[in-house]
């Protein structure tokens, strides 16, 4: 394996683009708790595959700072700009060309309900699930969901490491709890072929073997749910 500089660019990938679109996926969702590094990924595979990218807008949400300074108080108006702004994305993906255009996000739709049931109280979340039901029907499902998976305790240094200042006060029992919330929705997920890949021990930016081998393995077209093992573990 090799490793290197941090990885930015990866080029176009003719034979990754012809794998996919073989196996009839033309629109991936890469999903992940925070610090999981969902939106590197999007960013990498969307970019090897000449995809049309849609990104959760974290930084436009104008309560996401005040959230995390105080998340009883400002919870239902952040998890509200997010549902409507993942929506309004939703009904971008739903007006492509399914059949013809490729597609990375990085996040996926139905997951919104994890946060909202993580911060919202009794009331709050009510109002919320009668409108996160009017919304759902419309949404396009994808044909690949990839789930980064990560201890809390890496999520946690990745978190820190990147430095974002509305993050600094992100609570240990908030990422674990998220972290529990989120591996119990991937387990009962069954709405789209789901790849579950660890990430404890890869580094999709600094190894470029990290990412081929991931690249490969998305490629292969399957049902349910199936977890990714690195081809140099496959012998082990």
């Amino acid at each position: 394996m090799t490793s290197g500089a941090i990885l930015t660019t990866v080029g176009r990938m003719d034979d990754l683009i012809t794998r996919l679109t073989d196996a009839g996926i033309r629109y991936i969702a890469i999903e992940g708790n925070i610090g999981a590094g969902k939106t590197t990924v999007a960013r990498l595979l969307a970019e090897a595959t000449g995809s049309r990218l849609f990104l959760e807008e974290v930084d436009d949400n104008p309560f996401i700072e005040k959230f995390y300074g105080d998340m009883g108080g400002y919870a239902f108006q952040a998890q509200i700009f997010f549902l409507l702004n993942r929506y309004r994305q939703q009904t971008e993906i739903a007006q492509q060309d399914l059949f013809t255009d490729l597609m990375v996000a990085d996040y996926l739709f139905a997951k919104d309900r994890i946060y909202a049931h993580a911060v919202l109280g009794d009331d709050e979340l009510a109002l919320y699930n009668r409108m996160h039901a009017l919304l759902e029907g419309r949404i396009v499902r994808p044909d690949l969901v990839v789930y980064l998976q990560a201890d809390t305790e890496v999520l946690l240094q990745r978190i820190r490491k990147r430095g974002r200042s509305y993050e600094k006060n992100i609570s240990d029992e908030y990422i674990s709890g998220l972290n529990e919330a989120f591996n119990h929705f991937f387990f009962h997920y069954d709405e789209s072929p789901l790849l579950i890949v660890n990430t404890d021990r890869l580094d999709f930016t600094a190894n470029r073997d990290h990412l081929d081998d991931f690249f490969s393995r998305i490629s292969e077209k399957f049902e349910g749910t199936q977890y990714y093992v690195p081809s140099w573990e496959g012998d082990l």
